[in-house]
């Protein structure tokens, strides 16, 4: 017998045995990664922080003629009553984050402008662009409540709180404020009612002149039964700064539920042993083919 023949019958076996050996050491690595992919390694990821949860918040303003009165001072200068208002209500939707807000106007009639939403910006957008007169020139709380309350209703159950700021009577509307209050009590609504005004009047040489009347032209006992019936706070701010302060406390009578304990989520990390398990077995399976 020739010599290569006689030394691939001494060597053929031997390569076999290691190619077969090679096979069953690349399927035991492919056995040990199917058995890590089973079970199932994961990574902590970063921590994540819940929302805070907050509750669905609507807020009433007074349009109407009113509204217009030159009787307020902000930043060292005098304003109406409505830009006085704007400021105050801008600030205190910056604190509302986590509510759903929505604004609603009222004069002669109520109208909703914004819908609930978590978008504060555009509830702020909708609050600049409101004018005194744009709902008319009279004074409907009862309809703005009434409107309030079928919004509201509406909501998943839980915190329902309107925030509503006038200065005036009831003088339009087919809704009895102290009726639509009881309304709304009964659909769990929480109404805050803030009477907001100075003394009126007309400003001669710096001095400002009372007009005859002063409060008796914001019906403070009305508002505060409709606060009572609903479990609210009725409020009255003569100034920007009573305002302002008026709307810092209705911030910590409604607090918005801190959010919970950060949690780190788990990532599943299997794919990787199961795909390097899939490609062991496969070169196992072409080192087999070639034995």
């Amino acid at each position: 017998m020739p010599a290569p023949e006689r030394l691939r019958e001494i060597v053929g076996p031997a390569i076999a045995r290691g190619a077969r050996r090679g096979v069953g050491i690349l399927a035991g690595i492919a056995w040990i990664l199917l058995c890590v992919a089973a079970a199932r390694p994961q990574e902590l990821g970063p921590p994540v922080q819940p929302p805070a949860k907050g509750r669905d918040l609507m807020l009433a303003l007074d349009l109407s003629g009113s509204m217009n009165e030159p009787d307020m001072e902000l930043g060292g200068n005098v304003v109406d009553r409505l830009t006085a208002a704007k400021a105050v209500l801008s600030d205190f939707i910056d604190r509302r984050a986590g509510d759903r807000l929505s604004l609603l106007v009222f004069g002669r009639q109520a109208h909703v402008l914004t819908p609930f939403t978590l978008d504060r910006e555009t509830v702020r957008d909708q609050l600049a662009d409101s004018v005194v007169g744009l709902a008319g020139q009279e004074t409907a709380i009862g309809d703005a409540i009434g409107l309030a309350t079928r919004r509201l209703r509406d909501q998943p159950a839980g915190e329902r709180v309107l925030v509503l700021l006038t200065d005036g009577v009831n003088t339009a509307g087919m809704l009895d404020p102290r009726k639509a209050a009881r309304i709304a009590a009964d659909a769990g609504v929480r109404i805050h009612t803030v009477a907001f005004g100075g003394e009126g009047g007309l400003s001669l040489f710096g001095f400002r002149i009372p007009a005859p009347g002063g409060d008796d032209e914001i019906d403070e006992a009305a508002l505060r039964d409709i606060a009572g019936t609903t479990g609210g706070r009725f409020f009255r701010a003569r100034d920007t700064r009573q305002l302002a302060g008026i709307y810092a406390e209705i911030d910590r009578l409604e607090p918005i539920a801190q959010p919970g304990r950060a949690v780190r989520p788990h990532i599943e990390r299997y794919m990787w042993p199961l795909a390097a398990a899939f490609v062991f077995a496969l070169l196992a399976a072409l080192q087999w083919r070639r034995t």
